[in-house]
C-alpha cells in the first residue's frame, strides 16, 4: 500500500519552472522547401571560399566563376524563401517552427553568405591589384569590418522581424528596414555583374573593362555597408508581392510590371542590379519624399495662422 502512494505520487511542479512544450508534428513540404534556402546558402559560402581556384564542386557549370555560382546560389536561396511561405499558406501548415527555421536559414543565406562573398571577392581584387602592404592591410580590415557590420545587422533585422511580424501576410503592405533578402540582392547582383557581365566587355574594350571593374569592385563594400545599415532602420519599404502584385492595379501599374518581366527575360543580370538596387533607393526616396510634404504641409497650416496675427495686430 506504502508503495502504491509512493509510486502513484505526483510531484508538485518547483515554483518558478515552466513546463517545456514539446514539437510533435512539422509540416514536411515548407520545410524541406525552407531547409533548401539554408543549405544553398551554404554552398554558396563554400563556393566564395575556393572563388579563386579552378577547382571543379558539384554544380559547377563551365564559363561561369565559382564566384558568380555563389551568387546564383544565394539567388536561389531567394526563391526557395519566397516558395516555403507561399506553400505552408496554401496547405494552411503555418507555424512558429516554419517562422524560426525561416529566418535561420535566411542568417545563413542572406546574412553570412553575401557578406563573405563581398570579402572574398574584393580580397581577390587586393591580391591582383598589389597595394603597398600598410594600404593593404587597412583596406583588408576595412572589407572585413563591413562584413562584419553587414552579418550583424542582417541578424538584428531577422530577429526584430520575427518580434514584430503579423501571421497575416495580407496584412503586410510595407516592410520597417530594407528586407535581408533584397540586402542580399544588392550586394550579389553586383558581384554577377562583376563576374558574368564585365568579362564579356574586355572583348570589346579593356581600358572600359578596367575602369568599371575597378569601380564595381571599390563601391561593392561601401554598398554592403549601406544595405546592412538601411536593414535595422525605420525606412519604410513596399511589399512588392502585396502591394503590386495582388489585387486589381491601374493600366500604368501593369505596364511597368510587363516591361520589368521583359526586362527580366532580355537579360536577367542587368535586371537584377537595376531591379535590388532600385528597391534599396526606393525606401530613401520615399522617405525623403515624406518628410518633404510633411515639412510643406506644415509650414502650409502654419502661414495662415501667422497672417491672422499679423492682421489683428494692426
Amino acid at each position: 500500500m506504502a508503495k502504491e502512494k509512493r509510486f502513484g505520487r505526483r510531484r508538485s511542479p518547483q515554483p518558478g519552472r515552466v513546463k517545456k512544450m514539446r514539437l510533435k508534428y512539422i509540416a514536411i513540404l515548407p520545410s524541406l522547401i525552407t531547409l533548401m534556402n539554408a543549405i544553398c546558402g551554404f554552398i554558396a559560402i563554400v563556393y566564395a571560399s575556393r572563388g579563386s581556384s579552378a577547382e571543379v564542386l558539384i554544380f559547377h557549370l563551365p564559363g561561369f566563376t565559382l564566384f558568380a555560382l555563389s551568387g546564383y546560389m544565394i539567388f536561389l536561396a531567394m526563391i526557395a524563401d519566397v516558395m516555403d511561405g507561399r506553400v505552408a499558406r496554401l496547405s494552411k501548415t503555418t507555424s512558429s517552427f516554419g517562422g524560426q527555421l525561416d529566418s535561420l536559414s535566411d542568417a545563413i543565406s542572406f546574412g553570412v553568405a553575401p557578406a563573405f562573398l563581398m570579402m572574398r571577392v574584393v580580397g581577390v581584387y587586393l591580391e591582383r591589384w598589389e597595394p603597398s602592404p600598410g594600404l593593404g592591410a587597412v583596406l583588408n580590415q576595412f572589407v572585413f569590418l563591413v562584413a562584419i557590420v553587414y552579418v550583424v545587422c542582417a541578424v538584428v533585422r531577422l530577429a526584430r522581424f520575427n518580434v514584430e511580424n503579423e501571421e497575416d501576410e495580407s496584412a503586410h503592405m510595407n516592410f520597417s528596414g530594407l528586407p535581408s533578402p533584397a540586402a542580399a540582392g544588392v550586394v550579389v547582383s553586383l558581384v554577377i555583374f562583376q563576374q558574368d557581365i564585365l568579362p564579356k566587355l574586355a572583348d570589346h574594350s579593356v581600358y572600359l573593362f578596367t575602369i568599371i571593374e575597378s569601380a564595381t569592385v571599390w563601391a561593392l563594400p561601401v554598398v554592403t555597408l549601406g544595405a546592412g545599415l538601411l536593414m535595422i532602420t525605420r525606412v519604410r519599404y513596399a511589399h512588392v508581392v502585396n502591394h503590386y502584385l495582388r489585387g486589381k492595379k491601374s493600366f500604368s501599374t501593369f505596364i511597368v510590371i510587363l516591361f520589368a518581366g521583359l526586362l527580366l527575360v532580355w537579360y536577367i543580370q542587368l535586371a537584377m542590379v537595376a531591379g535590388f538596387c532600385g528597391f534599396a533607393l526606393s525606401g530613401l526616396i520615399r522617405s525623403a519624399g515624406a518628410k518633404m510634404f510633411r515639412r510643406k504641409k506644415a509650414q502650409s497650416e502654419t502661414a495662415p495662422a501667422e497672417s491672422q496675427e499679423k492682421t489683428g495686430a494692426q
